[in-house]
């Protein structure tokens, strides 16, 4: 029997992935959580802010080629409450930086992909981005960003 080849099959040219951005983690509270990431692995923190449209708290710990992204909550009826609720705490998603976000969720619907966004989002710092629903990727959501 042949092996099965490990290389996507001939299409259409897929939109370049740059690298992962960052993995980012659900947690209940923010100083415990950096007392590990901070105090004990000594990661520092690039950025510590509010983020009013996700209600969230959000920590950014450069790692060198990433970060990880402590999120936490700030009202009870936020998706990442929600998430913290019926999961507690642990990895929420990770994110993919892409060349064109547009051409990547164009060509991801065109492959039948499930996007939670099909049209990019703009966060308060003007960076685009949109999310892949798990049930496409094996269970993993999953974050589009383009750097711009």
């Amino acid at each position: 029997m042949a092996p099965k080849s490990l290389s996507p099959p001939k299409r259409s040219k897929i939109p370049k992935i740059k690298n992962i951005h960052h993995v980012a983690v659900v947690v209940a509270d923010m100083e415990q959580a950096l007392s590990f990431w901070r105090d004990r692995l000594g990661l520092s923190v690039g950025e510590l802010r509010d983020v009013p449209a996700q209600r969230t708290q959000v920590a950014f710990l450069p790692t060198g080629g990433g970060e990880i992204e402590l999120v936490k909550p700030t009202t009870d009826d936020s998706g990442v409450a929600r998430f913290l609720a019926r999961r507690g705490p642990g990895m929420h998603h990770v994110c993919l930086e892409v060349e064109d976000i547009e051409a990547m969720l164009a060509h991801l619907k065109a492959q039948g992909v499930h996007l939670i966004d099909e049209v990019p989002r703009m966060s308060e710092t003007g960076r685009r981005y949109a999310f892949v629903h798990p049930e496409s990727t094996g269970g993993v959501l999953l974050e589009l960003y383009e750097a711009g």
